[in-house]
């Protein structure tokens, strides 16, 4: 028998010719028609709007605003510039909500369904598994979509059942399908509850069918657990298009949108929005948004220039500093990487003279941000430093650079956005690494910034802070 299978199978008929392999050099170009959502920050870390066929998971910690961001975008999709005029076309009844016993309501959602498929422009479906059509009505209703084009063009349908979202999704044939969320759907013929491993790679893997055939981009929303990863088996990540990353503090008001994949773009770009009561609202200005109002220097405060993909962003590096009670000293860190601090402490320790072995260390970046990149080893190794000395960084200074084990500072990349971004902000001096063999040239000065390149750490804590008053030093 196993000897006929091989036969068999080296008789089948040979390949067509588009089933050929071909050399790379010889495959065609296709130009990517992307979508664009209306929000220009969800359009920047998308890489310029979704792509036909895509598969997108967007994640996030309960109440940080996913739903709010992806009904927002179905608004910017039904009412944006690539919609088609529609002239004469009949208006879509909106579905009313689950379980009605109003005569005739059915009809009116089907009459809705089967107007959306001749419509001449965009139709969203939002597949809604977590919330009733009267719940999502209030929260379209705040975001202020319920009246003009997006409230007919944006088309509810409260199901959870995988099978049914992609019968209904290939009658109506929508420009986007939202299935709001991945962990509440399932599919009949799977034993286990929704959410659980097999029903969440399962459902992924035929709504990924669906887009693929049918060319039409898919929003999944999903859930985070515990250690901020997302819920489900991992395959479900390979298995999308890209992945995006919605974080904040539940109780601060900004967010921040990041792609830790994305096969159409990059995944170096960030948005950045506030929550308000009428929804997430793009910032006009984020360099700006995480600086604090108070230009009062006090010690333990400095201002870090970081760099998002190509956007630089400052932020406040802020740093406390006191005696040890009793026990082993804590080192505690929010917004950065605990380890990361605990190798700068050894470092100014050892190279620069800041022992910090007795004390407590608490240190954060302001407004709720994490960052991880090289370039905040120098502001907050400052930010020890001054907090220690109970000296502040002198006013309007910005710093950048990396740390080595030698208390070398080593250059980063993107200097010059970050200069010039401070220099925009009204900052008058920057503290840097010098430049390295490879590494470009830093300028003495960018406009009404001067540059002051340094190259070891104790020689930054030297230019970094105010002369030292009289009297004895704190601790």
């Amino acid at each position: 028998m196993r000897a006929r299978s091989r036969t068999s199978a080296s008789t089948s008929a040979p390949l067509r010719d588009a089933e050929q392999p071909t050399p790379i050099r010889d495959l065609a170009e296709h130009e990517l028609a992307r979508l664009p959502t209306g929000i220009g920050e969800l359009d920047r870390v998308l890489g310029g709007g979704l792509v036909p066929g895509s598969l997108v998971l967007l994640g996030g910690e309960p109440g940080v605003g996913k739903s709010t961001l992806v009904l927002a975008a179905a608004a910017g999709l039904a009412t944006g510039p690539h919609r088609s005029a529609g002239a004469g076309a009949p208006p879509i009844a909106r579905p009313g909500p689950p379980g009605t016993s109003r005569p005739g309501a059915e009809a009116r959602r089907a009459g809705a369904m089967a107007s959306a498929a001749g419509r001449a422009g965009p139709v969203v479906l939002y597949a809604s598994g977590e919330e009733s059509g009267g719940q999502l009505r209030l929260r379209a209703r705040r975001l202020g979509i319920t009246d003009g084009p997006a409230g007919e063009a944006i088309l509810v349908f409260a199901e959870t059942d995988v099978e049914r979202i992609v019968e209904r999704a290939r009658s109506v044939h929508p420009t986007v399908l939202v299935v709001d969320s991945i962990q509440t759907v399932s599919l009949d013929e799977l034993d286990g509850p929704p959410g659980s491993v097999g029903q969440v790679r399962e459902s992924a893997l035929r709504l990924l069918q669906y887009a693929k055939g049918d060319g039409t981009p898919v929003v999944l929303v999903g859930h985070v657990t515990k250690d901020g990863s997302l819920a489900g088996p991992k395959t479900l990540e390979h298995l999308v298009d890209a992945v995006l990353t919605l974080e904040g503090e539940r109780g601060g008001g900004m967010r921040l949108l990041r792609a830790t994949k994305n096969r159409f773009g990059s995944t170096e770009e960030v948005g950045v929005f506030a929550m308000g009561e009428d929804g997430l609202r793009e910032v006009a200005d984020p360099a700006r948004a995480f600086l604090a109002e108070s230009g009062t220097a006090a010690p333990g405060s400095v201002i870090a220039a970081t760099l998002e993909g190509s956007r630089p962003l400052l932020v406040e590096v802020q740093a406390l500093v006191a005696p040890a009670a009793y026990g082993t000293p804590r080192r505690t860190a929010s917004g950065l990487d605990q380890n990361r601090l605990a190798l700068l402490i050894a470092v100014l320790a050892r190279r620069a003279g800041i022992a910090l072995a007795a004390h407590d260390v608490y240190a954060s970046v302001a407004g709720g941000l994490a960052i991880e990149e090289p370039a905040l080893d120098l502001p907050l190794a400052l930010a020890l430093a001054s907090s220690l000395r109970d000296r502040p960084v002198r006013p309007g200074t910005v710093a950048a650079g990396e740390i080595g084990l030698l208390g070398e500072l080593r250059p980063v990349s993107g200097l010059a956005w970050r200069l010039r971004e401070a220099e925009r902000l009204g900052f008058d001096r920057a503290i840097v690494p010098r430049a390295g063999r490879s590494s470009e040239p830093v300028p003495e000065r960018v406009g009404g910034l001067s540059v002051l390149a340094c190259r070891s750490l104790r020689e930054a804590i030297s230019a970094a802070l105010v002369p030292e008053p009289a009297g004895p030093v704190p601790f």
